[in-house]
Protein backbone atom coordinates (compact mmCIF):
# COMPACT_ATOMS: atom_id res chain seq x y z
CA UNK A 1 0.00 0.00 0.00
CA UNK A 2 1.38 3.40 -1.01
CA UNK A 3 2.13 5.85 1.77
CA UNK A 4 -0.52 8.60 2.04
CA UNK A 5 2.19 11.29 2.18
CA UNK A 6 3.61 10.19 -1.16
CA UNK A 7 0.22 9.96 -2.85
CA UNK A 8 -0.73 13.39 -1.51
CA UNK A 9 2.36 15.08 -2.93
CA UNK A 10 1.91 13.25 -6.24
CA UNK A 11 -1.66 14.52 -6.45
CA UNK A 12 -0.67 18.08 -5.53
CA UNK A 13 2.06 18.04 -8.17
CA UNK A 14 -0.46 17.01 -10.82
CA UNK A 15 -2.78 19.79 -9.65
CA UNK A 16 0.03 22.35 -9.59
CA UNK A 17 -0.60 23.16 -5.93
CA UNK A 18 1.52 23.46 -2.81
CA UNK A 19 0.87 21.49 0.38
CA UNK A 20 -0.53 22.95 3.57
CA UNK A 21 0.80 21.13 6.63
CA UNK A 22 -0.89 21.85 9.97
CA UNK A 23 0.65 21.05 13.35
CA UNK A 24 -1.40 20.44 16.50
CA UNK A 25 -0.58 18.94 19.87
CA UNK A 26 -2.37 15.64 20.25
CA UNK A 27 -4.90 15.73 23.07
CA UNK A 28 -5.00 19.51 23.40
CA UNK A 29 -7.20 20.63 25.08
CA UNK A 30 -8.58 17.11 25.64
CA UNK A 31 -9.11 13.89 23.69
CA UNK A 32 -12.58 14.58 22.31
CA UNK A 33 -11.96 18.16 21.25
CA UNK A 34 -8.56 17.21 19.85
CA UNK A 35 -10.34 14.71 17.61
CA UNK A 36 -12.81 17.41 16.57
CA UNK A 37 -9.84 19.67 15.76
CA UNK A 38 -8.27 16.99 13.56
CA UNK A 39 -11.56 16.58 11.70
CA UNK A 40 -11.85 20.36 11.30
CA UNK A 41 -8.34 20.65 9.84
CA UNK A 42 -9.05 17.87 7.36
CA UNK A 43 -12.38 19.42 6.37
CA UNK A 44 -10.73 22.84 5.99
CA UNK A 45 -8.41 21.37 3.36
CA UNK A 46 -5.16 20.69 5.21
CA UNK A 47 -3.12 18.32 3.05
CA UNK A 48 -1.08 16.81 5.90
CA UNK A 49 -1.49 17.01 9.68
CA UNK A 50 1.45 16.87 12.06
CA UNK A 51 0.33 15.45 15.38
CA UNK A 52 2.53 16.23 18.35
CA UNK A 53 2.95 13.56 21.02
CA UNK A 54 2.77 15.39 24.39
CA UNK A 55 6.09 15.25 26.25
CA UNK A 56 7.05 16.67 29.63
CA UNK A 57 10.34 18.22 28.47
CA UNK A 58 9.89 19.63 24.93
CA UNK A 59 13.22 21.44 24.66
CA UNK A 60 12.93 22.41 20.98
CA UNK A 61 9.55 24.06 21.51
CA UNK A 62 8.65 27.58 22.50
CA UNK A 63 6.20 28.47 25.23
CA UNK A 64 3.07 28.07 23.05
CA UNK A 65 3.78 24.44 22.21
CA UNK A 66 5.13 23.72 25.70
CA UNK A 67 1.85 24.87 27.22
CA UNK A 68 -0.12 22.80 24.69
CA UNK A 69 1.82 19.69 25.67
CA UNK A 70 1.18 20.48 29.33
CA UNK A 71 -2.57 20.88 28.75
CA UNK A 72 -2.68 17.57 26.90
CA UNK A 73 -0.73 15.71 29.59
CA UNK A 74 -2.96 17.14 32.31
CA UNK A 75 -5.99 16.00 30.29
CA UNK A 76 -4.68 12.44 30.46
CA UNK A 77 -2.98 12.08 27.09
CA UNK A 78 -0.25 9.48 26.69
CA UNK A 79 1.51 7.76 23.82
CA UNK A 80 -1.04 4.89 23.70
CA UNK A 81 -3.86 7.46 23.79
CA UNK A 82 -2.30 9.20 20.79
CA UNK A 83 -2.61 5.93 18.88
CA UNK A 84 -6.26 5.73 19.94
CA UNK A 85 -6.74 9.28 18.67
CA UNK A 86 -5.29 8.29 15.29
CA UNK A 87 -7.57 5.24 15.09
CA UNK A 88 -10.61 7.41 15.82
CA UNK A 89 -9.54 9.90 13.13
CA UNK A 90 -9.02 7.13 10.58
CA UNK A 91 -12.62 5.99 10.95
CA UNK A 92 -13.65 9.09 9.02
CA UNK A 93 -10.66 10.79 7.36
CA UNK A 94 -7.77 9.81 5.09
CA UNK A 95 -5.59 12.91 5.51
CA UNK A 96 -1.92 11.90 6.04
CA UNK A 97 -0.73 12.06 9.65
CA UNK A 98 2.87 12.69 10.70
CA UNK A 99 3.84 12.12 14.33
CA UNK A 100 5.97 14.96 15.66
CA UNK A 101 7.81 13.78 18.73
CA UNK A 102 10.89 13.55 20.87
CA UNK A 103 12.70 10.24 21.15
CA UNK A 104 11.84 9.62 24.81
CA UNK A 105 8.16 8.62 24.38
CA UNK A 106 8.99 6.39 21.42
CA UNK A 107 11.95 4.73 23.13
CA UNK A 108 9.93 4.17 26.32
CA UNK A 109 7.15 2.55 24.28
CA UNK A 110 9.63 0.38 22.37
CA UNK A 111 11.16 1.84 19.23
CA UNK A 112 10.20 -0.78 16.64
CA UNK A 113 6.93 -1.69 18.34
CA UNK A 114 5.89 1.95 18.31
CA UNK A 115 6.49 2.18 14.56
CA UNK A 116 4.46 -0.95 13.93
CA UNK A 117 1.60 0.10 16.20
CA UNK A 118 1.52 3.68 14.91
CA UNK A 119 1.42 2.51 11.30
CA UNK A 120 -1.32 0.00 12.15
CA UNK A 121 -3.31 2.79 13.83
CA UNK A 122 -3.09 4.90 10.67
CA UNK A 123 -0.03 7.14 11.01
CA UNK A 124 2.08 7.72 7.90
CA UNK A 125 5.29 9.39 9.05
CA UNK A 126 7.37 10.41 12.03
CA UNK A 127 9.65 13.32 12.77
CA UNK A 128 11.94 12.56 15.71
CA UNK A 129 13.19 15.94 16.85
CA UNK A 130 16.16 14.83 18.92
CA UNK A 131 17.37 11.67 17.17
CA UNK A 132 20.17 12.50 14.72
CA UNK A 133 19.92 10.17 11.70
CA UNK A 134 23.64 9.40 12.02
CA UNK A 135 23.07 8.15 15.57
CA UNK A 136 20.14 6.01 14.47
CA UNK A 137 22.33 4.42 11.81
CA UNK A 138 24.92 3.14 14.28
CA UNK A 139 22.72 2.33 17.28
CA UNK A 140 21.14 -1.11 17.28
CA UNK A 141 18.22 0.15 19.39
CA UNK A 142 17.14 2.30 16.43
CA UNK A 143 17.93 -0.08 13.59
CA UNK A 144 14.26 -0.87 13.04
CA UNK A 145 11.61 1.74 12.49
CA UNK A 146 9.64 0.17 9.65
CA UNK A 147 6.13 1.27 8.80
CA UNK A 148 6.49 5.05 8.96
CA UNK A 149 8.27 7.51 6.69
CA UNK A 150 11.14 9.18 8.55
CA UNK A 151 11.10 12.93 7.93
CA UNK A 152 14.18 15.07 8.63
CA UNK A 153 14.69 18.69 9.65
CA UNK A 154 17.12 20.97 7.82
CA UNK A 155 17.98 24.38 9.28
CA UNK A 156 19.58 27.42 7.62
CA UNK A 157 22.73 26.72 9.66
CA UNK A 158 23.00 23.08 8.55
CA UNK A 159 26.29 22.65 6.61
CA UNK A 160 25.71 21.79 2.96
CA UNK A 161 27.34 18.36 3.23
CA UNK A 162 24.97 17.50 6.05
CA UNK A 163 22.07 19.03 4.12
CA UNK A 164 22.83 16.56 1.34
CA UNK A 165 22.88 13.59 3.73
CA UNK A 166 19.63 14.61 5.41
CA UNK A 167 17.89 15.46 2.15
CA UNK A 168 18.80 12.16 0.54
CA UNK A 169 17.62 10.09 3.50
CA UNK A 170 14.42 11.99 4.32
CA UNK A 171 11.22 10.20 3.35
CA UNK A 172 7.91 11.79 2.40
CA UNK A 173 9.09 15.38 2.66
CA UNK A 174 11.77 17.54 4.23
CA UNK A 175 10.95 20.01 7.00
CA UNK A 176 13.03 23.09 6.21
CA UNK A 177 13.25 25.63 9.02
CA UNK A 178 12.96 29.21 7.83
CA UNK A 179 14.92 30.29 10.92
CA UNK A 180 16.88 28.76 13.77
CA UNK A 181 15.59 28.64 17.35
CA UNK A 182 12.59 27.11 19.10
CA UNK A 183 9.09 26.85 17.68
CA UNK A 184 6.93 29.94 17.91
CA UNK A 185 9.89 32.21 18.56
CA UNK A 186 9.59 34.24 15.37
CA UNK A 187 7.35 37.03 14.17
CA UNK A 188 7.82 36.21 10.49
CA UNK A 189 9.51 33.68 8.22
CA UNK A 190 13.00 34.47 6.97
CA UNK A 191 13.36 36.18 3.61
CA UNK A 192 16.23 33.82 2.76
CA UNK A 193 13.90 30.83 2.39
CA UNK A 194 14.39 30.71 -1.36
CA UNK A 195 18.15 30.29 -0.97
CA UNK A 196 17.78 27.45 1.53
CA UNK A 197 15.22 25.62 -0.59
CA UNK A 198 17.39 25.97 -3.70
CA UNK A 199 20.38 24.54 -1.82
CA UNK A 200 18.39 21.53 -0.62
CA UNK A 201 16.87 20.89 -4.05
CA UNK A 202 20.36 20.37 -5.46
CA UNK A 203 20.50 17.13 -3.48
CA UNK A 204 17.01 15.63 -3.71
CA UNK A 205 13.69 15.50 -5.51
CA UNK A 206 11.88 14.95 -2.20
CA UNK A 207 9.29 17.69 -1.54
CA UNK A 208 10.45 20.52 0.75
CA UNK A 209 8.00 22.09 3.20
CA UNK A 210 8.96 25.22 5.07
CA UNK A 211 7.92 26.14 8.60
CA UNK A 212 8.63 28.59 11.46
CA UNK A 213 7.11 32.05 11.76
CA UNK A 214 4.11 31.71 9.42
CA UNK A 215 0.98 33.32 10.85
CA UNK A 216 -0.78 35.15 8.01
CA UNK A 217 -2.09 34.26 4.52
CA UNK A 218 0.42 36.68 3.02
CA UNK A 219 3.31 34.90 4.73
CA UNK A 220 1.92 31.51 3.69
CA UNK A 221 1.78 32.63 0.06
CA UNK A 222 5.33 33.97 0.19
CA UNK A 223 6.68 30.72 1.62
CA UNK A 224 4.64 28.61 -0.83
CA UNK A 225 6.21 30.48 -3.73
CA UNK A 226 9.59 29.00 -2.76
CA UNK A 227 8.91 25.52 -1.38
CA UNK A 228 6.62 22.60 -2.06
CA UNK A 229 4.58 23.20 1.07
CA UNK A 230 3.90 25.45 4.04
CA UNK A 231 3.95 24.28 7.66
CA UNK A 232 1.99 26.23 10.26
CA UNK A 233 2.27 25.16 13.87
CA UNK A 234 2.46 27.67 16.69
CA UNK A 235 -0.17 29.98 15.20
CA UNK A 236 -2.60 27.05 15.08
CA UNK A 237 -1.70 25.90 18.60
CA UNK A 238 -2.11 29.48 19.87
CA UNK A 239 -5.61 29.60 18.38
CA UNK A 240 -6.48 26.38 20.19
CA UNK A 241 -5.13 27.89 23.41
CA UNK A 242 -7.21 31.04 22.99
CA UNK A 243 -10.40 28.98 22.64
CA UNK A 244 -9.43 26.01 24.84
CA UNK A 245 -12.48 26.50 27.08
CA UNK A 246 -14.86 27.05 24.17
CA UNK A 247 -16.91 24.02 23.04
CA UNK A 248 -16.65 25.51 19.54
CA UNK A 249 -12.84 25.48 19.52
CA UNK A 250 -12.71 23.26 16.40
CA UNK A 251 -14.96 25.61 14.46
CA UNK A 252 -12.94 28.64 15.56
CA UNK A 253 -9.74 26.93 14.45
CA UNK A 254 -11.25 25.95 11.10
CA UNK A 255 -12.16 29.59 10.44
CA UNK A 256 -8.58 30.60 11.26
CA UNK A 257 -6.85 28.08 8.99
CA UNK A 258 -9.06 28.32 5.88
CA UNK A 259 -7.49 31.64 4.68
CA UNK A 260 -4.00 30.20 5.27
CA UNK A 261 -4.84 27.06 3.30
CA UNK A 262 -6.42 29.03 0.46
CA UNK A 263 -3.38 31.31 0.24
CA UNK A 264 -1.08 28.28 0.07
CA UNK A 265 -3.15 26.52 -2.59
CA UNK A 266 -3.50 29.60 -4.78
CA UNK A 267 0.24 30.08 -5.33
Amino acid sequence: MANRIDTTFARLKEEGRKAFVAYVAGGDPDFERSLEILFALAEAGADIIELGIPFSDPMADGIVNQMAADRALKAGMSTPRILELIKAFRKEKDTPLVLFTYLNPVYAYGYQQFHLDAAAAGADGILLLDLPPAEAAVNADFSGGEGLHHIHLIAPTTPEARQATLAQSSQGFIYALSRTGVTGGHSAPSESIGTLVAQIKKHTATPICVGFGITTPEQAAMVASHGDGVIVGSAIVKTVEQHADDPMVAAKLKAFVIPLIEATHQV
